[in-house]
């Protein structure tokens, strides 16, 4: 196993990440606090706006080439 020590580490690990966390944190509790009548009045609007992005996201791995090629490899040997 090969360990470089002089690479960086992830965004999310750096000073600017943890800075960046604690602003969207800051901001977050603050709409939430400050605007919860704008934010309740948008939440409608929210979940019809997550169906899309899910069905995006979630079928992202599947691989698909058009209908009825879902099969993969392992499904091929196992029904040999």
């Amino acid at each position: 196993m090969d360990h470089r020590y002089d690479e960086a580490p992830p965004f999310r690990r750096s000073p600017a990440g943890w800075a960046l966390a604690l602003v969207v944190a800051v901001g977050g509790f603050y709409l939430v606090t400050e605007h919860t009548a704008h934010l309740f009045g948008a939440l409608p609007y929210l979940f019809l706006l997550a169906c899309p992005l899910m069905h995006v996201f979630m079928h992202r791995g599947h691989g698909h080439k058009g209908h009825g090629q879902h099969r993969s490899s392992d499904d091929e040997q196992r029904r040999q």
